[in-house]
């Protein structure tokens, strides 16, 4: 009986999240209340309160269960010190964008969070929150590109906070253009050949830290 319930509660937490994202992404974060999810997932607002302190609560998971894949990837692909580091962020740049083509999920979720989010209330610390994790993320980019350099793969002198910061740019950059008309081109199909353009600058024209 107990693990019965253990299946039933985490079949109530998934079909709210699964709620969550469509209501989130049709109406805005601001304009969605609780009972709007209770209602789209067939539930009452108990059963989220059950699960979920408040929206943002239930915001904050909602990322966190489309993000995490892409996140624990890049923190194992960072500690990698045998690998060409460069090959390791040209497969995970290409593995993101060509994800989010492929995955409904990911685009109801990076579209809510680029394009229905107002940094207002109990979102701004779910955004926030985001926020820090996308410094993580930057960081362990960051490793992987003092990799290419202790490999000797990019100059010595290579400012690798700037590019980590071009990088990071392009990629947000792209994700959140192409989420607003993802029938102006196919992502999925465009994303080594972006990608491969990306960095073939860095290596062809790497930013140099200025000498003293």
């Amino acid at each position: 009986m107990a693990r019965k319930t253990k299946e039933d509660t985490a079949l109530t937490h998934a079909a709210l999240l699964n709620a969550a994202e469509q209501v989130f992404f049709d109406k805005g974060v601001t304009k969605t209340t609780l009972a709007d999810i209770a209602t789209a997932a067939g539930m009452t607002r108990g059963a989220i309160y059950w699960h979920f302190e408040d929206k943002g609560a239930l915001l904050k998971a909602m990322f966190e269960r489309a993000v995490l894949p892409m996140e624990t990837m890049l923190s194992e692909i960072s500690t990698c010190t045998a690998c060409d580091p460069l090959a390791v962020l040209r497969h995970f740049c290409v593995h993101s964008l060509t994800t989010l083509a492929e995955s409904p999920r990911q685009q109801r979720v990076f579209g809510i969070l680029f394009h229905k989010c107002e940094n207002v209330g109990e979102v701004a610390e779910v955004l926030q929150h985001e926020l820090e994790c996308c410094d993580e993320y930057q960081r362990q980019m960051e490793t992987l590109l003092q990799q290419a350099v202790t490999q000797q793969k990019l100059p010595a002198d290579t400012d690798l906070f700037l590019s980590m910061q071009v990088i990071h740019n392009c990629m947000v950059g792209t994700m959140s253009e192409w989420l607003l008309n993802p029938a102006i081109y196919p992502l999925a199909q465009t994303a080594p050949a972006m990608v491969d353009m990306l960095l073939a600058g860095l290596r062809a024209c790497p930013p140099r830290l200025k000498t003293p």
